[in-house]
């Protein structure tokens, strides 16, 4: 089994919100489904660090969903920020395609792989940090990201967290995500988020014992990241 790391489809099949009207965005959908399809077997799997989908609500991103359970390899699904249809873990769970996983400040294990997550938040020291509206946001991510930890082996696999928002300032500085993984025997950690001029200055590789991967879908040009 090989594990592979995409952040970021913005699918909109079943809603109005192409991305292609974006730089770089052209004909997404049909490049990430051929650079999928040409690298992912069936019995690998895949990682999808948030903002899967544009629909407000569940109903709407049935498409979506299902144009993922169409490809190869089985998917770990966590929420990002523009996942409005994601109301409810267990909701979540009941209307999945059964390629289909996902995770929400827990774990889940595949075979010799255990996969964790949370969607943290816009961080102190980053920009457009609020101290009104985005501290008390970022706290409760803290502690979900503990919650999510706290459940991976000690040992005998590969562990992998999932984030939406980055680990790391713009100047490349951790933030108290990266002090917090760092607690924790994670190898990798994989996050997405920004786009365009953004996604220039995102930290990537060692930190400390821990590889981190940025991984929106179009600074990876649609193209799957394999990371074992």
């Amino acid at each position: 089994m090989a594990l592979f790391v995409l952040g970021d489809p913005h699918l909109s099949l079943g809603a109005s919100k192409p991305m292609d009207i974006f730089p770089g965005w052209n004909d997404y959908v049909e490049r990430l489904e051929k650079n999928w399809r040409k690298l992912i077997r069936p019995e690998d799997t895949i990682v999808l660090a948030g903002d899967i989908s544009w629909a407000m609500y569940r109903q709407d991103a049935r498409e979506d969903l299902f144009f993922l359970h169409t490809l190869p390899g089985t998917k770990v699904l966590l929420r990002g920020n523009h996942d409005f249809w994601w109301s409810g873990y267990s909701k979540v769970l009941s209307m999945l395609p059964p390629s289909l996983k996902a995770v929400q400040n827990n774990a889940l294990r595949l075979g010799d792989i255990c996969i964790c997550g949370t969607r943290g938040w816009t961080a102190p020291g980053t920009a457009g940090f609020s101290e009104e509206e985005d501290r008390k946001l970022f706290e409760r991510e803290k502690v979900r990201l503990r919650l999510s930890l706290e459940q991976l082996p000690k040992a005998g696999t590969l562990n992998l967290c999932m984030l939406h928002y980055p680990p790391f300032t713009e100047k490349g500085e951790p933030t108290d995500m990266v002090h917090i993984l760092e607690e924790y025997p994670v190898q990798h950690v994989v996050y997405g988020h920004l786009h365009g001029k953004s996604g220039r200055s995102a930290f990537q590789g060692l930190y400390g014992e821990t590889e981190y991967h940025f991984t929106s879908a179009d600074a990876l040009h649609f193209v799957p990241k394999r990371i074992l």
